[in-house]
């Protein structure tokens, strides 16, 4: 009984102390935030080159067969009603309100995140981090901050691309493929689809932007300096980021409705 009782304080003192150094680590993070941008542009830059622009294929690709198949899906269920033309409404509204932002950031954090936390786990198993902070250079500041906001800036963009490009393909499948009218397909778009739903999707692709880019840099920075160490730690970015955002969904939605 004492043991048990006492590996749940233990579990329990871990998992305080991890959520504190999780928390201050984000607050420096945001301190650097500003500077960074201001003072050192271009390596923002090329972080969302890295995290946004190199993911572009799988984004696109797979939004183009997201919005294929919800376009399958929505015509063989509306064409029960008789409301083929309402396939387009279904379509945007899925799109822009939950899968384009949760499947991009889900993407996001399978290519860019692991990208980013190997690349930083490596810098330290290489004693590269050490050397810089060696040099009176705060690593945080040139290495990690970079990084999270190149991931940040670029995700709203992504998430935009994979929408419309999930727009088109459901525009290919619904119009040439199944002859649903071209107008009806776009006009029953444009007046279902408000300002609210735009404002939600792009709500949801910042925050799953942060917590994408943020849940990386953190396991690369705190990964054990091994090669086993940057591959779990790899591991764990894209296990925790998935598990983030689809919970971070359902809590924006709740307060979005």
């Amino acid at each position: 009984m004492k043991a048990l009782i006492r590996d749940i304080y233990n579990t329990a003192h871990e998992f305080v102390r991890t959520f504190g150094a999780f928390q201050l680590f984000f607050l420096r993070l945001l301190r650097y935030s500003p500077r960074v941008l201001m003072r050192r542009p271009r390596l923002v830059v090329k972080q969302v080159y890295n995290a946004g622009a190199l993911s572009l294929v799988i984004i696109m690709v797979c939004g183009f067969f997201v919005g294929g198949v919800l376009g399958l899906q929505a015509y063989a269920n509306l064409a029960r009603f008789n409301a083929e033309d309402s396939v387009g409404t279904v379509v945007a509204l899925a799109l822009i309100k939950e899968l384009g932002p949760v499947i991009t950031a889900l993407l996001f954090a399978g290519r860019a995140g692991t990208a980013l936390s190997s690349e930083i786990g490596l810098m330290k198993a290489t004693d590269q981090l050490s050397a810089m902070e060696m040099m009176a250079v705060n690593p945080v500041r040139r290495v990690l901050v970079p990084r999270f906001l190149g991931g940040v800036i670029a995700m709203p963009f992504l998430v935009a691309i994979f929408t419309c490009i999930g727009l088109f393909g459901a525009h290919v499948v619904a119009i040439d493929l199944l002859s649903v009218d071209v107008g009806a397909f776009w006009q029953q778009m444009q007046l279902s689809v408000d300002i609210d739903d735009i404002h939600e999707g792009v709500i949801k692709s910042f925050v799953f932007g942060v917590v994408a880019s943020l849940f990386a840099v953190w396991e690369g920075y705190n990964a054990v300096p091994t090669a086993e160490g940057v591959g779990r730690a790899t591991t764990r970015t894209v296990v925790i980021s998935a598990i983030a955002v689809l919970i971070l969904d359902f809590m924006i939605t709740a307060v979005m409705l």
